[in-house]
């Protein structure tokens, strides 16, 4: 436990981490050390003799749970860091659905649906319920059906009578599947919690310490899911977040979870973290100035022991290609090729919309500056990816007709698609799924005799493959790897590529997925390759492109910044309408428009520059802009105003800057 350093913390991590029992409250603004206190609390805990089996720490991401391991990994002996369970909602929600899913009338092996498994289901149901007259959107649909399974809820609040039909046969239909969708983990785990009290007590008695990681992004859902886990006498949960840094509004986040935590869990030990072991203080004291006008929050100032540092931009472009140009010209002047030599990588452009990188991204091309636009096209977004993931789930599944058609066109099998449009009906009129119905001939009318053959060799084969992959020991990958040889797939994939070069890169990708699969299952083997879908399904921060993934200069959306840090922060678009959102407004949201500002900032731990324009290109044409309301408030001490002409000029004096806010707070007021 050479890891587990008390004396490294401040006082008020030090109390944070060792606060022996009852509930706990840990505000932690941005860069305040929160997961180093977690860490060092669930080293105490243990160092305390609390069983490590008994100890839950959840968190929303993947990758945060994976840096928690391996911090915890370095405070506490190995053996003890095994046991002990950090995971996110949804991985522990499959967790005890796969233990206790016959309570819900589901099989152990039910499969997940990821986003485009949950349009493909909405557009095949669509098609069967709705005239081309009335059409439905089958992303809106999706996206209707999410929020109402997040706030708990067993039907959509619609008017749309056609809408509500679709939602009731979409739970049907995945019901019929064996499948549960991303959103249903969460609601079916509250519904086995709190319908089945032997399940509900099994997993209280398992966790005796429950830690929620960045509690302000929690919805109402996953609320009612700790409070059901954790029982009703003064349980010993303690969860960390920051109201300051409540962003996810709009996809069912309740900043009030965290605002009114003592309602929940009454008498709280509530522990405020301020230092900010990140930023300068000026960058922060202008962070602070810009969240205090936020009237619901709980109190805090960020500080830092860092007092000196270069003052906050604010500059203003004539139009969007000169804000490009000029912030490409100062990283060029300050990259590895300058006398500053400083790498690409320290610098990060934060922006409001996706489509504000468009710019920024012909410009750095034409520099031949190197960037990477985070968010960018998942490896498991892949054609050939899906295909195999496909493959492996409809050989666990035998009920998810999903996968299995995709299985059945990659590569065609000869059964067209009149014939499986049968089948579909068929499995629909007899309760069964798409592979009985292929298994039983009696049920389809086929009159082609090739067509018969084809789905007797397709069955025969496909019920050999899953006798196969169920053996007990076997090596998984190297089945699922001769299925794709023997079937044809390889050759079927290079088919639909425009060049060797195109298959080559298909073919490895599919390769590096069966040497994950192997390496899981070696690793894993009691979860063996149903951990390893499990593992995919759950994956919310996919990796990038490999093309996109080498260094360069930054370019994400203010959303996807947080949590990230950079040594210079370009803050671009601080427009009226662009941010705030025009949406804010009609929609009440203004404050957290604020929070998502005060995001972009404490990003920031060098110097920050916030820029707006004049004139932007808005759907094809040239649109006038007004400065942001929030510029405003940032002025103060460390704030600098000018424009980009007059930095290239030469810089403004006291009084220029004096005369430049007097300027921006004209156009405000208008």
């Amino acid at each position: 436990m050479s890891g587990f350093r008390l004396f490294d913390l401040n006082p008020e991590q030090f109390r944070a981490a060792t606060h022996p029992d009852g509930p706990m409250l840990i505000l932690a603004g941005a860069g305040t050390g929160k997961t180093r206190v977690l860490t060092a609390r669930i080293a105490w805990l243990v160092s305390q003799g609390v069983d490590p089996a008994s100890i839950l720490a959840v968190t929303f991401t993947n990758k945060a749970a994976k840096e928690m391991r391996e911090r915890v990994a370095g405070s506490v002996n190995s053996e003890q860091a095994k046991l002990i369970t950090l995971s996110t909602f949804h991985a522990l929600c499959v967790r005890m659905l796969r233990k206790h899913a016959h309570l819900l009338g589901y099989k152990e092996n039910f499969s997940i649906f990821d986003e485009s498994d949950q349009i493909g289901l909405v557009k095949k149901l669509a098609a069967r319920i709705h005239d081309k007259q009335d059409p439905v959107d089958p992303k809106l649909a999706r996206a209707i059906i999410s929020k109402a399974k997040n706030l708990g809820m067993s039907e959509p609040e619609t008017t749309d009578t056609a809408l509500g039909s679709l939602f009731s046969k979409y739970q049907n239909e995945l019901r019929t599947l064996n499948a549960m969708d991303f959103d249903d983990l969460l609601l079916q785990a509250r519904t086995l919690l709190r319908d089945h009290p032997e399940a509900r007590e099994d997993w209280r008695s398992r966790y005796r310490h429950v830690m929620v990681d960045e509690f302000q992004d929690t919805n109402a859902l996953q609320l009612e899911l700790v409070s059901l886990l954790t029982g009703d006498d003064r349980p010993n949960i303690c969860v960390v977040g920051d109201d300051d840094q409540s962003i996810y509004g709009w996809r069912g986040a309740e900043a009030a979870n965290l605002l009114e935590f003592e309602c929940h869990f009454p008498d709280p030990e509530v522990i405020k973290l301020e230092q900010n072991y990140r930023s300068t203080d000026v960058i922060l004291s202008v962070a602070n100035r810009l969240i205090l006008n936020n009237s619901r929050r709980r109190g805090k100032r960020l500080w830092s022991e860092r007092k000196e540092g270069d003052p906050v931009r604010i500059l203003s472009a004539a139009d969007d290609k000169t804000e490009a140009e000029f912030i490409a010209d100062e990283i060029q002047a300050s990259g590895p090729n300058s006398s500053k030599a400083r790498p690409w990588t320290d610098f990060a452009i934060l922006y409001r919309m996706n489509a504000q990188s468009r710019q920024f991204e012909e410009v750095l091309r034409e520099r031949r500056i190197p960037y990477r636009v985070v968010g960018g096209k998942s490896f498991f977004d892949r054609r050939e990816v899906k295909d195999v993931v496909a493959y492996l789930g409809a050989l666990l599944n035998p009920d998810d007709d999903n996968a299995l058609l995709r299985v059945l066109a990659n590569p065609p099998r000869g059964i067209g698609s009149t014939t499986l449009q049968l089948a579909n009906e068929a499995g629909a009129k007899n309760g069964k799924s798409l592979l009985a119905i292929l298994n039983e001939p009696e049920h389809l009318d086929v009159s082609s005799s090739k067509t018969r053959s084809a789905i007797q060799r397709f069955t025969e084969d496909w019920g050999a493959y899953r006798i196969q992959l169920q053996t007990p020991g076997v090596d998984a990958a190297s089945i699922l790897r001769c299925i794709l040889e023997e079937c044809g797939y390889f050759e079927d994939l290079k088919k639909g590529c425009k060049s060797e070069q195109e298959a080559d890169n298909r073919q490895e990708n599919v390769r590096e997925l069966l040497n994950a699969l192997g390496g899981y299952c070696q690793r894993h083997p009691r979860e063996g390759a149903r951990g390893f879908l499990d593992g995919l399904m759950l994956e919310q921060e996919r990796e990038e492109e490999k093309e996109e993934d080498r260094s360069g200069v930054t370019l994400i959306t203010l959303h996807a910044a947080k949590g990230l840090e950079f040594p210079e922060v370009w803050l671009v678009g601080a427009e009226d309408g662009l941010l705030p959102h025009e949406r804010s407004k009609a929609e009440g949201t203004i404050e957290e428009e604020r929070r998502l500002l005060y995001v972009g900032i404490t990003r920031a731990r060098h110097r920050l520059t916030i820029t707006h324009c004049s004139t932007r290109q808005k759907y094809g044409s040239v649109s006038s802009c007004g400065p942001s309301p929030f510029l405003l408030e940032l002025i103060g001490d460390g704030v600098d105003s000018g424009s980009m002409e007059g930095i290239l000029a030469e810089p403004m004096s006291e009084e220029e800057t004096l005369d430049a806010f007097a300027r921006m707070k004209a156009m405000l007021n208008g």
